[in-house]
């Protein structure tokens, strides 16, 4: 019996697979499968022999060899963006990659695609300034005089009205979806000083401007609205008060009396600003007058919905949109209000012809400035 058990043992083990033998399966395995990728990493860097469709791409100023990679491999033209970027790198052909726009064709060789990246692109050029406070409407008015796109074009494309997504930053994601709102894109056409290739889309055009919002309100500055219990949107909206009521040395000092009046439990929780306000007076900068009217047709053509939610003199808290586009120092203003002024409880301010400002606790004191105010010759 012990024989024959200890026959039936060295049978079972001779069945029993070998662990080397399995490491040198899993091993080969693995050559082969290196193998394969790496044969697919060649073709691919070497080209096809015939390249398929033709794909433009646009390379903007200062985007590097990782954004570039990323683009490239976002339209199809290589599979392995990162396998670009180190070619890039062991050729050292980063350095000679121009901006513009480039017609490519996928399976090219990635000499090839090189080549085409390493040419400049001589293109006519338009260079516009849209100063600190400009409404959206006006931005728009400015491209169509500029020669680069309509003023209806840039509207619809900026508001996502055409089906443009912006999906990718951020803070057009977190804009509200109001009913009540004028215009989306209001407040994030960062003001600035630009240069736009013509014959280019206008989806290039508006994002030129929300690439340098993004930019501008840095983590730093959505760090802080958030300590201060706001979102983006928020900021941006009290940010074009603040920019259109001052927009200079008083701004941290206007800041303040808004967020006075924004605070929970505020005697006064309504903005009262002449510039989104009931009167229609032609010498005022006032955004219902001046920018809502027209773009409806006439001021007994606003929505109602609409006209309440910007009418601050009715309407408690912030508005439902922005009142134009703010710049940085605007937006630093608004997210560091003056810390005395905040603390002493100032509600209101009034300015005089000569641009000087009154500041007030009670409205008694508001009063009181601004007879002198009005009375300055």
């Amino acid at each position: 019996m012990a024989k024959y058990q200890n026959e039936e043992r060295r049978a079972r083990k001779r069945r029993r697979p070998n662990g080397c033998l399995i490491l040198v399966i899993i091993f080969a395995a693995l050559l082969i499968g290196l193998g394969v990728w790496g044969y697919s990493i060649i073709n691919e860097i070497s080209g096809s022999s015939e390249p398929g469709e033709e794909v433009t791409v646009t390379i903007e100023q200062g985007q590097g060899p990782v954004s570039i990679s990323k683009i490239l491999e976002e339209a199809g033209v290589v599979k392995h963006g990162t396998v670009f970027r180190y070619y890039l790198r062991y050729t050292g052909a980063a350095g000679k990659l121009q901006y513009g726009t480039f017609t490519l064709q996928k399976g090219e060789s990635y000499d090839t695609i090189i080549d085409t990246l390493s040419q400049f692109v001589k293109k006519e050029t338009v260079t516009v300034t849209f100063p600190e406070g400009i409404p959206a409407i006006r931005v728009a008015q400015l491209m169509e005089e500029s020669g680069l796109c309509s003023e209806e074009e840039f509207l619809a494309c900026a508001n996502g009205l055409d089906g443009s997504d912006f999906s990718q930053y951020s803070f057009w994601n977190e804009i509200p979806d109001d009913p009540d709102r004028f215009m989306k894109c209001e407040g994030y056409l960062f003001p600035n000083t630009y240069e736009f290739f013509k014959e280019d889309t206008v989806y290039n055009y508006v994002k030129t401007f929300y690439n340098e919002f993004d930019k501008k309100f840095s983590e730093g500055l959505r760090n802080r609205a958030k300590e201060l219990g706001m979102t983006v949107d928020e900021a941006v909206k009290l940010a074009s008060f603040v920019q259109e009521e001052a927009g200079n040395a008083e701004s941290a000092r206007v800041s303040a009396v808004f967020h006075n009046r924004l605070a929970e439990g505020s005697a006064y929780p309504r903005l009262e600003s002449n510039v989104s306000s009931p009167f229609q007076n032609p010498n005022d900068n006032n955004y219902i007058f001046n920018w809502m009217a027209p773009y409806y047709g006439g001021w007994d053509k606003i929505p109602q919905n609409v006209y309440t939610a910007y009418n601050t003199y009715e309407h408690s808290g912030l508005p439902a949109g922005p009142v134009s586009n703010p710049g940085l120092e605007a937006i630093q203003a608004t997210l560091y209000p003056d810390e005395t002024y905040l603390a002493d409880g100032y509600y209101f301010f009034v300015t005089d012809k000569n641009g000087k400002y009154y500041y007030a606790k009670t409205i008694g004191e508001h009063q009181s400035n601004v007879n002198t105010a009005f009375s300055v010759k």
